[in-house]
């Protein structure tokens, strides 16, 4: 057995059997260990972007990392963005990163680089394996350290001369060790449970990470429910279970007045699994902290932590847990709007066409600003946004969603500017048939940056600036794309027709892609 072998058999014997690929010579004896060892679900993505933005929507749903297999250093570049997407949203993946042979490198040939130094900004953990004796044992703690809670890019260097040599004996998969626990953060409970009990009206609790789980917003909405405190969620969410029956949890602003404006009331905010809420950028004569001048942080959970525990017992220490939760919401009765294609007749249309149980990869840029109060009465559904906001994430984090739940329709709704990073990702979508419906919203703009533009002070676009912001000459034709690439079109400029494509597309096998003309 080589090196690569032993490497897959540990990767296979540690429930990580997804690898998402885009491999090159150094990684030949790895492919051709994929292609013996029978278990490993095998998914090319024909750009490395593409790869690690459908192992990180990959996590978001399993709750397990995948592997990517990426072709030395100029390889992992390329898929540095979504890397930097999934660190932020905490998900767990094995890189496999494959180098050239030991000896070959003194050489200096043209792919040699500093794999390590990519690797280090995106990865929590980074191991070359030096020989064929150490990388079961090294594969196995690249899956530890994956595992962790919360999740980490683990990133293992596999030299060429590893891969290929032969193991002295059969040796069995290396067994990880007890699962990674990071720092903690000591909760400060007490002081929670009083500020609960003796200002609820001033008092806001922030959710995010684990806690916008179903089960976990429950017993927020039970807290609510006794102490009249306030709900909200972060901006960016890894996966927020909304929808009817669901406590609503509204997320907060992305803008700087309107975050600012959200969180003017409070006098007190309790994380849960977030972070204090800050501006995107910085603006001038803006604030970059969004709280309230001397608003006091406390904390309930961090990331590491377990929310469901901890909102346990906060509700045993509050008397809530008979006590029925507040804001939950009933299905949307309406039918899907007609007319012209607005922002918000989008969000309404969406909202009571979405099936039940569908994943959401939300990527819409300014169209969907408003979608998270439009769709909060939509069936029962789970959303997940660009946590590190590198576009070009939805379309690859819909390939990893789709993968991970088979049974559940993925929808993502992408921009036009942003899905041209990851326009592959559609290839994949046909390879693997996956149930994914993607609406394109076109307004042959980047208009987040016309936006960006006036909010930091620039000016009046001029010409030049306005062709730096424009999608135009020539226009994209996304659905010859989309067909291109074997994925089913449809382009349409009106509400009704928009609802009739969605239905149809959710009752059909495979992905479809909807053209919506702004």
């Amino acid at each position: 057995m080589n090196g690569a072998e032993q490497l897959v058999h540990t990767l296979l014997a540690h429930q990580v059997d997804m690898c998402f690929t885009n491999p090159g010579t150094s990684e030949m004896h790895f492919v051709a260990a994929l292609d013996k060892i029978d278990g490993m679900r095998c998914v090319l993505g024909l750009h490395e972007t593409v790869v690690t933005g459908a192992a990180d929507g990959y996590y978001r749903m399993a709750d397990r990392p995948a592997a990517t297999l990426l072709h030395l250093g100029p390889g992992l570049a390329n898929g540095l963005a979504n890397l930097h997407n999934a660190k932020k949203a905490r998900s767990g993946i094995v890189n496999i990163v494959g180098d050239h042979a030991v000896e070959h490198l003194q050489l200096d040939a043209p792919l040699t680089s500093d794999i390590h130094g990519i690797a280090a900004p995106m990865s929590e953990w980074v191991r070359t394996s030096p020989s064929v004796e150490t990388i079961a044992a090294d594969g196995a703690e690249a899956v530890r350290q994956a595992n962790a809670r919360p999740g980490r890019i683990a990133t293992l260097v596999l030299p060429a001369n590893v891969a290929w040599s032969q193991a002295s004996s059969e040796a069995a998969p290396a067994v990880a060790a007890a699962p990674l626990t990071m720092r903690r953060e000591a909760p400060d409970f007490k002081r929670v449970v009083q500020a609960l009990r003796d200002q609820p009206e001033s008092t806001l609790l922030l959710l995010g990470d684990r806690a916008l789980r179903a089960s976990c917003t429950d017993l927020a909405g039970r807290i609510a429910a006794a102490t009249g405190c306030a709900l909200r969620a972060e901006f960016y969410t890894a996966r927020l279970e909304r929808g009817a029956g669901r406590v609503q949890v509204p997320r907060l602003p992305y803008a700087v007045e309107p975050g600012l404006a959200a969180l003017a009331g409070f006098q007190r905010i309790i994380l849960v699994g977030a972070k204090a809420p800050v501006a995107f950028f910085a603006y001038p004569n803006k604030p970059g902290r969004l709280s309230a001048p001397g608003c006091e942080f406390l904390t309930l959970t961090t990331p590491e932590d377990t929310p469901q525990q901890a909102l346990q017992a906060l509700c045993e220490a509050l008397g809530a847990q008979n006590v029925a939760p507040t804001h939950v919401v009933a299905q949307d009765p309406q039918s899907p709007w007609t007319g012209a294609l607005t922002p918000e007749g989008i969000g309404r249309t969406l909202a009571v066409t979405l099936p039940a149980q569908a994943i959401v990869v939300e990527e819409a840029m300014t169209t969907g600003r408003g979608f998270d109060a439009l769709t909060a009465r939509a069936a029962p559904h789970d959303w997940l946004t660009s946590c590190g906001g590198s576009i070009g994430f939805a379309l690859p984090a819909a390939v990893g969603a789709a993968l991970a739940a088979p049974d559940r329709r993925v929808l993502a709704l992408e921009g036009d500017g942003s899905g041209m990073y990851t326009l592959q990702s559609l290839w994949t979508m046909a390879r693997e048939n996956l149930d994914i419906t993607v609406v394109i919203f076109v307004n042959r703009a980047y208009g987040i940056l016309r936006g960006e533009l006036a909010a930091v002070g620039a000016g009046t676009p001029g010409l030049r600036a306005q062709d730096m912001l424009s999608l135009r000459r020539p226009d994209l034709d996304w659905s010859s794309l989309a067909k291109g690439m074997g994925v089913p079109a449809q382009r349409v400029d009106e509400l009704q027709a928009l609802g009739q494509a969605l239905l149809r597309s959710y009752a059909t096998p495979g992905p479809t892609l909807i053209e919506a003309m702004l």
